[in-house]
């Protein structure tokens, strides 16, 4: 580790508490949440105020606006759009509890009501504390405090009789946006103070308050093994490489065997294949997302109670360019014996996952899916919403579509268009480790795929969604932590292809 005495991971020691009462019980907040929705009258607890009125001040109805009304006494009153009362769904109050927490960013004690009809208000009520956290918790090394400040407290105000399922969801939320938080920690920390070696230590520590088995494999292991991607991606680093394998057993009987895999490039010059001088070096720290993500979702199952075993590959390693860094051209001998020829080495991630999926294949697994900021190619595609989807198995890519849905990470399936197979043809090895000018993302994909050896197996590239130019809703600008929540959904709810 290059710097000492910071922690990557402050999230770890936010302390927030979530209350339940019961409508017409004394509220113990600063600010207080007022649905307003299209067409209907603006509630009493915003006395003298119209429709007409809110327009006046600049604020709509519309699912995303909200406004704060200024008081000596507390609680302070905030009006908060909800777009028409019919057409509710969990997405939208996710989006709405956001919005509030976004409207009093001093306050740091907060209350909302849990809305009676139509919608599971256990759904609802865990999508309003991910909402108000997540978008109100950033990542900050600024030695002041000032701006926005994380939540404490959140009183959530249940009606009469739905008390015990909003308790439910609001403990499920809050665990989800714990997971989601930690993600954006490790996204978000700089490269020099969470190196592979840090992240392990990250990794042992987190295992040990979530009930997972850690093993950490190091250089001398990774040989041992033939794991010839992610040691022929750190042959330019000074910091050594690290495979942290977790490992989540449930307490009965397992109901199936997930393994996730995930890119750890803890910080990509591009090697030798330098990056260009912009901006894009600044977010290369983020290019270990998907290991992140995967630490951030396996540390919810135990306290959410995972029927399945989980497995999880985190290839952590750097990218730097040096006199011993891998050349183009060099032929590297992955997990497995198959080998490949490098004709790029900013094509690097694909190179460390390729090892683990071999061994979570032989480690005999229902499924695998591998997560990546993978190919600027997706981040053209889809953009910064909705992350790209590959699979060999159209059971999973729907499990994985439907958790993506579920938890507002959406996902779009591409085709492995089989023809495109060609373009990774090498003269000399059993692939190359870059296919042609077009289809990047596809021809990555069918790269990955070469390793997986027929196991049900899903790809999410990940470089449009990992990173937010802007805030939106409850992500915030900057590292988004996207797939964390969807991976632990996913893991949740996850069924063997072909049962």
């Amino acid at each position: 580790m290059k710097t000492s005495g910071v922690n990557p991971v402050p999230s770890r020691s936010l302390k927030v508490t979530v209350t339940v009462i019961t409508a017409g019980d004394t509220i113990d907040a600063e600010a207080v949440a007022v649905p307003v929705s299209a067409g209907a009258s603006v509630p009493d607890a915003l006395p003298g105020v119209d429709l007409a009125a809110l327009a006046r001040a600049g604020f709509t109805p519309k699912v995303g606006k909200a406004l704060a009304f200024p008081s000596s006494e507390q609680p302070v009153q905030v009006a908060v759009g909800v777009g028409d009362a019919g057409a509710l769904t969990v997405a939208a109050v996710r989006n709405a509890a956001a919005a509030f927490a976004r409207a009093v960013p001093q306050d740091t004690r907060l209350a909302a009501r849990v809305p009676d009809g139509g919608l599971d208000v256990a759904d609802l009520a865990a999508a309003i504390v991910e909402g108000v956290l997540l978008a109100r918790y950033g990542f900050s090394l600024k030695s002041a405090s000032g701006g926005t400040r994380p939540v404490e407290s959140l009183v959530l105000v249940a009606e009469p009789g739905t008390e015990d399922a909003v308790r439910a969801g609001a403990a499920r939320g809050l665990a989800t946006a714990r997971a989601g938080m930690l993600g954006r920690d490790l996204a978000a920390c700089p490269a020099g103070l969470l190196t592979a070696s840090r992240m392990a230590e990250v990794a042992i520590a987190v295992g040990a308050e979530s009930g997972l088995k850690v093993e950490v494999h190091d250089r001398r292991a990774l040989i041992e093994l033939g794991c010839g991607g992610l040691l022929g991606v750190n042959k330019g680093s000074v910091e050594e490489p690290r495979m942290i394998v977790l490992t989540y057993t449930p307490a009965g009987e397992p109901g199936g065997h997930l393994a996730l895999v995930g890119k750890g490039i803890m910080y990509d010059s591009g090697g030798i294949a330098l990056k260009p001088a912009d901006l894009s070096h600044s977010q290369m720290k983020n290019d270990m997302t998907g290991a992140g993500d995967i630490l951030a979702a396996m540390s919810a199952l135990a306290e959410l109670g995972c029927p399945h075993t989980v497995t999880g590959y985190l290839m952590c390693t750097d990218n730097m360019p040096s006199g011993s860094a891998m050349q183009l051209g060099d032929v590297l001998t992955m997990r497995g014996g198959k080998t490949v020829e490098v004709l790029n080495t900013d094509a690097e991630g694909r190179l460390v996952m390729a090892d683990a999926l071999v061994l979570a294949t032989e480690l005999g697994v229902d499924a695998i899916v591998d997560i990546a900021t993978l190919t600027g190619a997706c981040l053209r595609t889809l953009g910064e919403e909705v992350a790209g989807l590959m699979s060999n198995d159209d059971d999973l890519a729907a499990q994985v579509s439907a958790a993506g849905d579920a938890v507002d990470e959406p996902v779009w399936r591409l085709p492995l268009i089989r023809s495109y197979r060609a373009e990774l043809d090498s003269d000399i090895a059993d692939l190359k480790n870059l296919g042609g000018p077009n289809a990047g993302s596809i021809t990555a994909g069918l790269f990955l795929e070469e390793f997986v050896d027929g196991v049900p197996w899903a790809h999410l590239d990940i470089a449009g969604t990992a990173q937010s130019s802007a805030a939106r809703n409850w992500t915030n600008r900057g590292p988004t932590a996207f797939g964390s929540r969807l991976l632990l959904q996913l893991s949740l709810a996850f069924t063997p292809p072909g049962r």
